[in-house]
């Protein structure tokens, strides 16, 4: 077969040859300046691993958790009901409960007495959501909220529902949803972590949170989350000690990464190139954290939405501010946990505090991605990890109750990021106590926002001990009905 038959079978000749094939270079070197990261050596010890892609087009770029530690309860809330007022001190019915397993803290209770809210509640928003009077800003916010009603999880106790909210098993060294984001997605700043976790502790009954709810599990180090303290480093020892210059820290890290580039070629570790990763970004930190927590620069109107608390470093209003930031900068995955949700008691006082304590920042965080032009790239989450009985706790009174744990229904709200907006999913019976429309499992939720991502969450997966894992193990159903 010769070459002229060839020209003449093809079309082909070298002009047109040379011609086509710079249209495929000029297509990689655009994609090199939109995605600087989609050819770079995954060796390259000064950067982190390549940026990943999203499997589709995503809704949301970024994600701000508000998590309300403890639990707060729904029927306080966003779930009204006014039928447990009318059967105040009644025993809740067997056919309801239908056997339901029990905490150890009323599982020894003969009777089960309804319990219905003091706090008084109004419909706000094109979908008339009822919204307690706790809760006066968020109110102001409904049409921009997503609230859904019917959570649910199997955990029953604090620990294992934490565990599962953040990580989608019970059990703990899963990875958490801010790690499986920065495996999945990468970063949008080299200079700043994928995920950054901020805590701040409320006026009521406080649970513990603990590092495992931020783990990178099994994937590599470099996915988990950093957390960021209220002292005056807020990341700790990212400042250079005394003696130590900038120009002297570089060419440790050098030397350092040097020794860690032999360690490498002789054992082959993976996760020696993620501690070299680790400290290039500590260094980079160095600039950019301290700009990041400088709240001299905010304008008084931003210091009012929020509240002045905003300038105390550590309280919720200075974090909801400071995932503002965060945000703003590129950071993937920003997690607040706030603590003091778990009333067994004295619920109508401490779940007041509560609310005075985060009602105010949290709309504000809402508002001020909205005026920004972030909200719709930004997913914002706020809820807990189960929610509270409708039947009250020891001994009751209407003005001295507290609700124990409830994992078949709870409510959380979502906005932004892809969600419909000024919407109220699912529905609770008229008791508050099951589910009759529309149940979001964790898994669920889990698959939600990942596809928000533009995630499939059933190929975002790691091979781990012989098998595949993933945030929704082996369940889960995007909830397309919220979705935008």
């Amino acid at each position: 077969m010769t070459n002229e038959f060839l020209k003449q079978r093809l079309h082909i000749n070298r002009r047109y040859f040379l011609g086509k094939l710079s249209l495929g270079l000029g297509t990689v070197a655009l994609g090199s300046l939109l995605m600087p990261d989609l050819f770079r050596n995954v060796a390259d010890d000064t950067f982190d691993l390549p940026l990943g892609l999203p499997h589709f087009a995503p809704k949301a770029k970024r994600i701000i958790y508000l998590f309300q530690n403890g639990a707060p309860s729904q029927l306080e809330s966003f779930d009204y009901k006014p039928k447990l007022k009318e059967m105040y001190g009644q025993d809740l019915p067997e056919s309801i409960r239908q056997g339901q397993r029990l905490t150890g803290m009323t599982s020894k209770q003969s009777q089960f007495p309804l319990v219905g809210s003091n706090f008084e509640f109004k419909q706000y928003g094109k979908s008339g959501a009822w919204i307690s009077e706790i809760f006066p800003n968020i109110a102001k916010i409904a049409d921009d909220i997503c609230i859904i009603k019917t959570m649910h999880t199997e955990a029953i106790n604090h620990d294992p529902a934490l565990t599962f909210l953040q990580t989608g098993a019970q059990q703990g060294n899963r990875p958490s949803m801010g790690a499986w984001l920065s495996y999945g997605l990468g970063s949008e700043n080299k200079n700043l972590p994928n995920f950054c976790v901020l805590l701040s502790r409320g006026r009521g009954n406080g649970q513990g949170v603990y590092s495992k709810l931020w783990t990178n599990g099994f994937l590599d180090s470099n996915h988990q989350g950093v957390q960021f303290s209220a002292s005056e480093d807020p990341v700790l020892y990212l400042n250079n000690p005394d003696g130590i210059t900038r120009e002297g820290r570089r060419k440790m890290l050098d030397h350092l990464a040097a020794l860690n580039e032999n360690s490498y070629q002789e054992f082959g570790d993976p996760e020696i190139y993620t501690k070299i990763q680790q400290y290039e970004m500590a260094y980079r930190m160095q600039t950019a954290v301290p700009e990041l927590t400088d709240t001299s620069k905010e304008s008084e109107s931003i210091i009012k939405m929020y509240g002045a608390d905003c300038l105390v470093p550590g309280t919720y209003a200075a974090n909801c501010l400071l995932a503002r930031k965060l945000s703003e900068s590129g950071v993937r995955f920003v997690q607040l946990y706030h603590q003091g949700w778990d009333q067994h008691g004295n619920l109508t006082k401490e779940m007041a505090l509560q609310a005075e304590d985060v009602d105010r920042a949290s709309a504000a965080l809402v508002m001020d991605l909205k005026q920004r032009g972030l909200l719709d790239e930004t997913l914002v989450i706020w809820g807990g990890e189960f929610g509270r009985t409708n039947y009250g706790q020891g001994n009751i009174s209407p003005e001295n109750y507290g609700r124990d744990h409830h994992p078949r229904c709870y409510s959380i709200w979502m906005a932004g990021g892809g969600i419909k907006p000024g919407i109220v999913y699912g529905e609770t019976d008229e008791l508050g106590y099951n589910i009759i429309e529309n149940p979001v499992h964790i898994h669920d939720f889990h698959a939600t926002v990942l596809n928000l991502m533009g995630l499939d969450h059933e190929k975002l997966t790691y091979k781990h001990l012989g098998r595949r894992y993933r945030l929704t193990d082996v369940a889960g159903n995007v909830v397309k009905d919220i979705i935008a």
